[in-house]
């Protein structure tokens, strides 16, 4: 029998509470192997400061720190779990930086911001601060200060990991940490999830106090974290929100779903349009009723963001002293977002505020009757980091497919999960179920299903 320290880990949260209940293995070795891959050639970039110093070795021995006793106790659901914390959260004693360098040399923080007051009071351990598009304005993944994390899927070729939860992602997606506490304005925890073939989980925005985070839009921040299965998205879902979900197992064959025709699946590559047709497909025959609809009100969300929209206007008000000392210090690409805020009224804004609570209102009566809607997470796999890295009209152009279909979900004020739906043989590829606000457990409980029932259906 190997020793304890040189067993792999398991690879998700119930995995590990067993095997922590059985005694197969220990928080210290499960804490050491998370070390050993954190500082691994697959985690370059991916963690901000050595992730074996800081957090790793004051949880060891800090009050609460998950000891034998604590793992049978559900009061404590992730006794001995590692999460890393994406750098845009307040950690006691640590510098929020947000992927910059501009506050790099800011105070560190006094306390912990809620969510991670909540995940170190369920017994989670924090394993490092991870890397992330500065200050959260991309979905692609590139931090040009830190370096771009590789996205794990993919051996041959260095790909985009997705963001701007860019280096969660990758913690989760290589065994570094089981969960991977991010953000989503705009997509920034799903994309990621599709990229990476991991799961990213949604929830409705005000469900995650957003105090102590670096925010980017106070209209569509979200709390959130990524996982490796559905089940755990909604343990840690549970932790974040201070909330029990309601999982009331309603069969497949009596939930409606909707496929949402109009511009969601524009544009799929192949990977993203086979997988998705044969999850459709797979879903089908498990019984599932699926109609396609089209939702017109998705297309007037250009007109309706035409000034800049929420991110640029909300952004520039948070950052306008900052930039205006500092812009050479910023990455470029996040910059002329940024300062393209400048440019929206007063009124502008206010007419934007009325804009999306008529859209939401119109979409939340198309939606109706539906218990969730099935689209592609995003368009395409994710690309080599080379081609976008010093394009700039590649770069937007990927940025802009990405986004796309993930944001409509941030403008609902909505809830969705990404869950992986390609083969084996081919590159991540990820399906959104998403709805409208508070339907966080509807969406949660046919995401445990349809995982199932993709993952059934690999083995035929």
């Amino acid at each position: 029998m190997r020793p304890l320290s040189q067993t792999p880990n398991p690879a998700d949260i119930q995995a590990a509470r067993l095997a922590l209940q059985a005694g197969r293995t220990t928080p210290q070795a499960i804490l050491l192997r998370a070390a050993e891959t954190a500082q691994s050639p697959a985690c370059r970039h991916v963690f901000l400061h050595d992730p074996a110093e800081g957090p790793l070795a004051t949880d060891r021995n800090a009050p609460g720190s998950p000891f034998q006793s604590l793992f049978n106790d559900p009061t404590y659901p992730l006794a001995g779990i590692p999460v890393s914390v994406k750098d845009l959260f307040d950690v006691a004693g640590q510098t929020t930086a947000a992927g910059s360098t501009v506050l790099a040399s800011a105070d560190a923080a006094v306390a912990d911001c809620p969510a991670v007051m909540r995940l170190r009071a369920a017994g989670a351990v924090l394993v490092g601060r991870t890397n992330m598009v500065e200050f959260a304005f991309s979905g692609v993944g590139i931090n040009p200060h830190y370096g771009t994390p590789v996205n794990p899927a993919d051996q041959l070729v260095e790909r985009i990991p997705g963001g701007s939860s860019s280096g969660a992602a990758v913690s989760v997606a290589t065994g570094a940490a089981l969960v991977g506490l991010g953000s989503d304005t705009g997509g920034s925890i799903r994309i990621p999830a599709a990229l990476c073939g991991i799961v990213g989980f949604k929830s409705t925005a005000r469900l995650v106090p957003t105090l102590g985070a670096v925010p980017l839009s106070t209209s569509l921040d979200t709390v959130c974290a990524l996982t490796r299965l559905v089940c755990d998205a909604v343990t840690v879902h549970e932790v974040l929100a201070a909330r029990t979900v309601q999982l009331a197992g309603k069969p497949l064959a009596s939930c409606r779903l909707a496929v949402a025709r109009t511009q969601m699946q524009d544009g799929m590559d192949d990977s993203v349009a086979l997988a998705f047709e044969r999850s459709l497909r797979v879903l089908r025959q498990a019984g599932a009723q699926i109609e396609v609809i089209a939702v017109e009100e998705i297309s007037e969300l250009a007109t309706i963001n035409s000034t800049g929209g929420f991110s640029s206007a909300e952004g520039y008000a948070w950052h306008r002293r900052l930039i205006a000392g500092h812009q050479a210090e910023y990455d470029p690409r996040v910059a002329l977002r940024i300062l393209q805020g400048a440019c929206m009224s007063a009124a502008d804004y206010i007419d934007l505020l009325a804009a999306r609570k008529a859209w939401i209102a119109r979409m939340e009566a198309r939606l109706h009757g539906f218990d969730a809607v099935l689209s592609p997470t995003v368009p395409i796999v994710a690309p080599a980091i080379a081609s976008v890295l010093n394009d700039d009209a590649e770069f937007f152009r990927v940025n802009g497919l990405l986004l796309r279909n993930t944001a409509v979900v941030n403008m609902l004020d909505g809830c969705a999960i990404s869950l992986p739906c390609h083969t084996p043989d081919q590159l991540p590829v990820g399906l959104m179920l998403w709805h409208a606000a508070l339907h966080d457990d509807g969406v949660l409980d046919l995401a445990l299903q349809v995982e199932k029932i993709l993952a059934h259906s690999l083995l035929k």
